[in-house]
């Protein structure tokens, strides 16, 4: 592979706010191990393509030795996404493979349209990328991501969970699914973008392209409000699903079923 300068950049210019929490969250959570073989999924947007980029690098200079295949699903972008999509590939220098679906078509008339395209472009990844011979999919949700699906979570689902670094495919057996962007930060992956004058897809779905907002748009906002008197909120946010006292909580849910703080309470001394 030749060099290149947008590749470059990430041990210049970003290799501490991108490149080392890539490989911090590979080492933390072991999301790479030797002989795994990867496809990254490549959506069009600043986060998948980053999340590319990385791995390109990845192949060169990682300490864990995989092998990589880059992924673009097409769900029904307009031909003016899906060419920039692949001039934004070819500038990257990936070798992408590209397979056509209609979910865009599937899910227009949905009364929950993006958790059923969410959930339908799932599966298409898992069995093409099955296909492929790989046995791990790479997401590009990052630590904003994280945070933010916490508190929609609480605020609109009634529950404490978050999404994992890592995840077994419950229907399709062998798979996994890894998020190396788990502490990359939005406005660090944003600024990667800017200097190296990267135009990406923002949201090609046509149902959300005529929407004014949405619940994250609106929690995203609610965060940045919050830490503006308080820098600290977004990892307090992070933090509390990480130190989790089961002790103090009302009640919890494991595979053996709900537990409540009442089951040990007249054992516990005060």
């Amino acid at each position: 592979m030749m060099e290149n300068a947008v590749i470059n950049s990430l041990h210049g210019e970003f290799a501490r706010t991108v490149t080392k929490r890539f490989s911090r969250a590979i080492e933390e959570y072991e999301l790479l191990k030797s002989g795994d073989r990867v496809c990254v999924c490549i959506s069009g947007g600043k986060d998948s393509m980053l999340l590319a980029a990385l791995f390109r690098d990845y192949e060169r200079h990682g300490s864990v030795s995989v092998s990589v295949r880059y992924l673009v699903m097409d769900p029904g972008y307009s031909e003016e996404d899906f060419t920039r999509i692949m001039a934004n590939a070819e500038r990257l220098e990936l070798p992408v493979e590209t397979f056509r679906t209609e979910i865009f078509g599937h899910t227009e008339h949905a009364d929950n349209p993006c958790f059923l395209c969410s959930k339908m472009r799932r599966g298409h990844l898992y069995n093409k990328a099955r296909e492929l011979g790989c046995n791990k999919i790479a997401l590009g949700h990052h630590f904003d991501d994280v945070i933010e699906s916490t508190l929609m979570g609480m605020l609109y689902g009634g529950q404490t969970q978050t999404m994992l670094p890592k995840l077994r495919a419950r229907n399709y057996e062998g798979m996994e699914l890894i998020r190396p962007l788990f502490y990359v930060r939005e406005r660090d992956i944003i600024a990667w973008r800017d200097f190296n004058g990267l135009e990406f897809l923002r949201c090609a779905c046509r149902i959300t392209s005529r929407e004014d907002g949405s619940k994250r748009a609106f929690v995203k906002r609610l965060i940045a409000e919050l830490a503006e008197d308080n820098p600290q909120v977004e990892q307090n946010i992070f933090r509390s699903v990480c130190t989790v006292r089961l002790d103090r909580l009302i009640s919890y849910k494991d595979k053996d079923g709900v537990h409540t703080f009442l089951d040990n309470y007249d054992d516990e001394l005060f």
